[in-house]
C-alpha cells in the first residue's frame, strides 16, 4: 500500500511538473520573441539632437526595407570633417538608438560618420518579434549594403553591446565586408544564455537549466519552431565568428550578472583570432562607464590599426589581424 502511495504521489508530481514547464516554456518563448518597445521619447531626441550640432555633426532619418519587407529606421550623423568611415552602432534589448548615443558621439569626436538604427521589433522600426540574429543578422547586411551605396565609405566598422552585439556577431559569417568590429557583452549561443536564464532567478548557475529545467528550454525552442517557424537552436555568434576572417574585439565587465563573462571567453575558444578585454568591476555593458580612458583608446585604437581592408572600389576581404 505505502508502496502505491508513493508511486501516485510519484506520478502525479511529475505530472505536476511536466504541466508547469510546458506552460513556463510556453511563456518563455513567446516574451522572449516580443520584448518590450522603447518608444523614442521626445526629450530625450532633442537632447541628443543638441549633442550632435554640439559635434558639428548633420543628422538624417534614413530607413531601408529589409529582406521580408519590414521598414527598418534610423539615424546617420554624418561628421563635419570626416575621417572616410562610418561605424555601425547597434543597440541591445528592448532598448533602441538613443541608447547608444555616448557611443555616437564619441566616435563623431574622432571623425567617423554613425549609423544609428533600431532593431526590429524596437524603437521606430517595424517587426513584431525579435530573432536574437535569426533575422537581423540580413537585416544588418542590407544597412551595410545602404552605406556601401550611398555614403561610400573607405571602412565599415561596427560597435555593438548585448542582443545587438550577437547580431552584429551572426552577421560576419555572410557579412565580409566590416573591416573590423567591437562586441560589449554577447552571448556564445542562445541555447546557453537560455541556461543562465534558468538560474538567475535563484541566483545559481547555468546547470539549473541544463538539468533541472532543461524541459522548459526544449519546449521553449519547440514553442519557437512550430509557432514561429524559428529555430532558435542555430542561434550561435560563436559558429559564425569561427568562419569569419574580419577582426572582432570583444569586450566583458568580469562581473556582468545578466551575460556572464563566459560567453565571451566561449566565443574566443572558438574563434582564438579574437582579442578579448575583460573589464574588472564593470557590470552588463558596463566598460565604458567603468574605464572610459581605456574604453576609448582600446575601440578607436582597434579601428584605427585595422588595415583599411575594404572600400567601395575594393572589396578584398582582410585577412586577419596581426
Amino acid at each position: 500500500m505505502r508502496l502505491g502511495r508513493r508511486v501516485r504521489w510519484f506520478v502525479v508530481l511529475a505530472c505536476l511538473y511536466a504541466v508547469l514547464c510546458t506552460i513556463a516554456g510556453i511563456s518563455l518563448a513567446d516574451g522572449a520573441l516580443h520584448p518590450g518597445r522603447r518608444p523614442l521619447d521626445v526629450d530625450e531626441v532633442v537632447s541628443f539632437l543638441n549633442a550632435v550640432r554640439g559635434e558639428r555633426a548633420q543628422l538624417y532619418d534614413v530607413s531601408i526595407d529589409a529582406l521580408d519587407g519590414v521598414q527598418l529606421k534610423g539615424w546617420l550623423l554624418m561628421s563635419e570633417h570626416p575621417n572616410g568611415d562610418v561605424v555601425v552602432v547597434l543597440h541591445g534589448l528592448g532598448d533602441n538608438r538613443l541608447g547608444m548615443s555616448g557611443y555616437a558621439q564619441l566616435f563623431l569626436a574622432h571623425g567617423y560618420s554613425v549609423l544609428l538604427p533600431d532593431a526590429r521589433a524596437h524603437g521606430a522600426s517595424g517587426g513584431s518579434i525579435a530573432t536574437y540574429g535569426l533575422l537581423e543578422r540580413g537585416d544588418i547586411r542590407q544597412w551595410v549594403e545602404y552605406l556601401v551605396s550611398s555614403v561610400r565609405p573607405h571602412c565599415v566598422y561596427g560597435m555593438a553591446e548585448s542582443m545587438g552585439a550577437a547580431q552584429l556577431l551572426q552577421s560576419l559569417e555572410t557579412e565580409t565586408r566590416f573591416c573590423a568590429v567591437v562586441a560589449e557583452s554577447s552571448f556564445s549561443t542562445f541555447r546557453e544564455i537560455a541556461y543562465d536564464r534558468m538560474g538567475q532567478p535563484f541566483g545559481m548557475g547555468p546547470w539549473v537549466g541544463r538539468i533541472v529545467l532543461r524541459p522548459v528550454v526544449e519546449i521553449a525552442f519547440l514553442r519557437a519552431r512550430w509557432k514561429y517557424g524559428l529555430e532558435m537552436g542555430r542561434i550561435s555568434p560563436e559558429d559564425a565568428v569561427a568562419k569569419s576572417r574580419v577582426p572582432v574585439l570583444l569586450i566583458h565587465g568580469q562581473i556582468d550578472g545578466n551575460i556572464p563573462v563566459r560567453h565571451s571567453r566561449a566565443i574566443h575558444d572558438r574563434a582564438p583570432q579574437t582579442v578579448v578585454w575583460e573589464v574588472p568591476g564593470a557590470d552588463h555593458c558596463g566598460a565604458f562607464s567603468k574605464e572610459p580612458q581605456q574604453f576609448e583608446s582600446r575601440v578607436i585604437g582597434w579601428y584605427g590599426d585595422t588595415p583599411k581592408a575594404f572600400t567601395t572600389k575594393d572589396t578584398k576581404v582582410h585577412e586577419g589581424k596581426p
